[in-house]
């Protein structure tokens, strides 16, 4: 077993608002749990902020490989937006044997 962790930063694009803000992350949220409903997807960090976000997306899996390419896929859809710049990517992938027991 092997669960994969991603962690999104992107900055917004023209947003002045929380409410702006909220307006553009949920629906971004709600179509990568749409295109990959096997993935937990949520807005973890820089809620404070307006133009910041950080978005994590979570997944267990078999193989550590279709860990990497969903993950791989599920930063691809949220870069591709023109309104979002994806300012850094960082993926884990942790098997059964790693961590406390």
């Amino acid at each position: 077993m092997y669960v994969g962790a991603l962690t999104l930063d992107i900055l917004l694009g023209d947003v002045h608002s929380l409410k702006q803000k909220r307006s553009m992350v949920r629906p971004l949220i709600a179509e990568v749990h749409r295109r990959f409903p096997g993935v937990a997807v949520a807005e973890t960090g820089h809620l404070d902020l307006h133009r910041r976000a950080e978005i994590g997306i979570a997944m267990v899996s078999a193989t550590a490989a279709n860990c990497d390419e969903v993950l791989n896929a599920c930063e691809r859809l949220v870069a591709f937006h023109p309104e979002i710049e994806l300012l850094s990517a960082r993926q884990r992938i942790f098997n059964e044997h790693e961590g406390p027991e």
